[in-house]
Formats: structure tokens, C-alpha cells, sequence
């Protein structure tokens, strides 16, 4: 399968395929151990690559100081720079980052939007039934809920885009609102991705200071190229980010997203999070990735049947809990019975003393994880050599040897672990 969602892959995937660079690459493992075994193996593919262009710029201030190229005992040494240059000319880069940065607005008055008793049907459908809510500066609320249940036209009807059949909705002051809207509605399909964020001119003002619109283009992964390609040839995650492009342009207070997630690779997921939560305004989520809500919210507007909206305060995780894994409550007639189990339990797990021969097992411990460590990191420096992937044998050796590594490793630590809290 295919897909963005953390929390899909974290419970389902035990084994990862990734296509990085041009090459497939297999990792036999779940995803929160690629995770690390991949940041690993960039480590260790960074650190070669600068002791290799630190060598490289010796020998280029070498050949450039005049040694004569045709003396037989320098002739082998020019010939290694120029495979030294080449080798440079073909290392294939990782794509960027996204730069995400939000032009942030002053502040709104300390209420943001109030509604009382409002009602909304469509087609004879109630998609919202007597709702009311208080969301203050600063809220982060998401909005959760099945497709068509409207969670859209809630965020409309809160916006003031939609007019309720009953009820009432009353904005705070200065508020400065960037929607970003699912549909993609705000795009011309027939302009260019540089025109959609700038009609006219080169020249963008973000955060009081001018940028040449190629420039803040390429902070969210588009060349110069794409950036003059028209919209309709965009990708689903292309459509996405300039989308954010032209949201980052506005001055804003409160934030509205409609399903920003979408198409976009986990490392723009992952920055727009971190952006999202040091936003100091105000946010409207409506979201699918159960972590990227979990991650970013402090509220919750829940739809149910027949309209009914539920108002939760605590992130995804906790509405999760308290919705379907509630505490059991312990009668007062049976509090002191578990204090006392406690007590015996307690007792029965009282420490006792090393033996000599855990003594010794614990004290060589530590040497055993720190050798084990090390052929970890040494395997991961030969697999962060670009050319060892055309050896697929000697790929696979080295994967196998890191496996059994890391299993050592695990069951080091749990003995550790055992014998420590002896």
C-alpha cells in the first residue's frame, strides 16, 4: 500500500519499500525502526560525503597551486581528481525541504467567533442541529467527523459564507482570516503556478520584506521551471503546496484548513505541523491523519448522527480515550481491598541481592552494548556509500548483519534493564 498517513503505516507496515533518489531500497523492519535505521544511514551518508568534499577541495587548491601535471610522479594524482570530479558531477542530492513560514497578522480580539443554537440542512438533510460553541483566540480546534457529514459547511456557516436557518453566529474584532479550502477552488487551472501566488510583477512582500516570487517558490520544492509551468499540470501534492504558497502570503489571525494534508510527503506534513503549533492565532482544522491532529490540536468539534455536534476539550488521543476506552471506576467499598493488594504486592516485590554471577554479567554489560554500537554505526557508514547498491549481494549481507546487530542490541539493554532494577 501506498500512503502518507504515520499512523496507517505505524500499525500496519512490517516492511518498508522506499524509492529514494532514483534507487529502490528494501528495510525489512516496521516504520518507527526505519525511521531511525534510515536517519542513521543520512548520518552516516553526510559525514562521508564531507570528509570526501573536504578531500576534494585539497586536491583541487593542490592542482591549482601549479604542480605540473605531466611529471610521471603526479600523473596518477591528477587522474584521481578528475575521477574525484566526477564522482561529485553524479551524487544525486536529496530533494529539500519545504521552508514553511507564516505571515503572522495582530492579534485578534480576545473572542474569535461565537454561535448559538445555529441549524443548517441541505437537500432535506440536517447536517447541523442546534450548535453552539465560544472559540477564543489561540483555540486550535479540529474537526472530525464522516465524509459529507458537514464539517465543510460548518467552517462556511462559522466563516459567515453560509447563512444559518436558525440561530446566530457573531465574529470577534480584527480578525484576519486565510482559508485554505479542500476543493482548490482559489486555483486557475490556466495560469501559471507563479501567477497564482503573483498576479503581477517579480517581487513578493513576506514578513516586510521583498522576495522575487522564484525565490519564495523554491522554499515550498518548485524550481524556476515549474514555477512558469501552468496549474493544471501539477500533481495532487504540487496543488497542495501552492496552495500553502499562497495562503503564506496573507497576513493572518486565524487560520482555516480544509484537508491540507492531502497528497503532501510526511517531511511537509511534519513542518507544517511544527508550524501550525507555535501559530499563535487562531486554527480551524478539518483532517483525516489522525496523527497530524493529535499532533497539532487542543480541541475537538466531533459530528455525529443526525447532526449532533459534540464540543471536547483535549486533543484527538483524548476524545479517542474517553470515547471508546473509558477508565473503569473502582467502587468505594473496594478501594481499601487494592490498597492492601497493593501493599502485598508491593512486599512480595522487594529487591534482592546480585549474585556474583549477575554482578558480572551487569558490570560487562555496558562494553558488550558499546562494541555493538559501534559495528552498528560502521555498517551504517558502508551502506551510506552511494555505489554499494549496485552490489545487491553485498547489500542484502550487510542488512542481514544489521538486523542481528540490532536484535543483540534489544536484548542487551532488556538484561541490562532486568538486572539493574534488581
Amino acid at each position: 500500500f501506498v500512503t502518507h498517513d504515520r499512523m496507517l503505516l505505524r500499525r500496519l507496515a512490517t516492511r518498508i519499500i522506499e524509492l529514494d533518489r532514483g534507487n529502490l531500497v528494501d528495510w525489512s523492519c516496521d516504520y518507527d525502526t526505519f525511521i531511525q535505521r534510515k536517519q542513521g544511514l543520512l548520518d552516516a551518508e553526510e559525514k562521508e560525503w564531507k570528509r570526501f568534499d573536504k578531500k576534494l577541495n585539497q586536491e583541487e587548491i593542490w592542482i591549482r597551486r601549479g604542480i605540473r601535471a605531466r611529471r610521471t610522479r603526479n600523473e596518477g594524482r591528477v587522474r584521481a581528481l578528475f575521477n574525484m570530479r566526477e564522482e561529485r558531477k553524479k551524487r544525486q542530492l536529496r530533494q529539500g525541504n519545504a521552508t514553511l513560514k507564516l505571515t503572522e497578522a495582530e492579534k485578534s480580539g480576545k473572542q474569535v467567533i461565537e454561535a448559538q443554537n445555529i441549524s443548517y440542512s441541505y437537500d432535506q438533510t440536517k447536517l447541523i442541529t442546534d450548535f453552539s460553541c465560544m472559540i477564543n483566540r489561540g483555540d486550535k480546534i479540529g474537526i472530525i467527523g464522516a465524509n459529507g457529514c458537514g464539517k465543510t459547511t460548518l467552517v462556511r456557516l462559522l466563516l459567515g459564507e453560509l447563512q444559518a436557518e436558525r440561530g446566530l453566529v457573531r465574529q470577534g474584532t480584527n480578525l484576519q482570516i486565510a482559508y485554505f479550502d479542500q476543493m482548490r477552488a482559489q486555483l486557475d487551472d490556466n495560469k501559471s503556478v507563479w501567477e497564482n501566488v503573483l498576479p503581477n510583477g517579480t517581487m513578493i512582500k513576506i514578513n516586510g520584506k521583498e522576495k522575487h516570487i522564484f525565490a519564495y517558490l523554491k522554499d515550498f520544492l518548485f524550481t524556476a521551471e515549474r514555477a512558469k509551468s501552468p496549474v493544471k499540470q501539477l500533481s495532487g501534492g504540487e496543488r497542495n503546496r501552492l496552495m500553502l504558497a499562497r495562503l503564506f502570503t496573507k497576513a493572518a489571525n486565524v487560520l482555516v484548513l480544509d484537508e491540507p494534508t492531502n497528497d503532501l510527503d510526511v517531511e511537509t506534513m511534519e513542518l507544517l505541523e511544527d508550524l501550525l503549533v507555535s501559530f499563535k492565532g487562531t486554527l480551524l482544522l478539518i483532517s483525516h491523519d489522525r496523527m497530524f491532529l493529535n499532533n497539532v490540536i487542543t480541541s475537538v468539534f466531533v459530528f455525529n448522527k443526525n447532526g449532533q455536534i459534540q464540543d471536547f476539550v483535549g486533543g484527538f488521543e483524548d476524545w479517542m480515550t474517553d470515547t471508546n476506552m473509558p477508565q473503569p471506576q473502582i467502587p468505594p467499598e473496594k478501594k481499601a481491598d487494592k490498597k492492601e493488594a497493593f501493599r502485598a504486592q508491593k512486599k512480595a516485590g522487594k529487591k534482592r541481592k546480585h549474585s556474583f554471577k549477575e554482578m558480572q554479567e551487569l558490570e560487562a554489560l555496558p562494553a558488550k552494548i558499546e562494541a555493538l554500537e559501534k559495528q552498528q554505526a560502521e555498517i551504517h557508514e558502508q551502506m551510506a556509500e552511494s555505489t554499494i547498491y549496485r552490489l545487491r549481494e553485498k547489500v542484502v549481507a550487510l542488512k542481514q548483519e544489521l538486523e542481528a546487530i540490532e536484535e543483540q542490541l534489544n536484548e542487551a539493554y532488556l538484561r541490562w534493564e532486568k538486572l539493574d532494577s534488581i
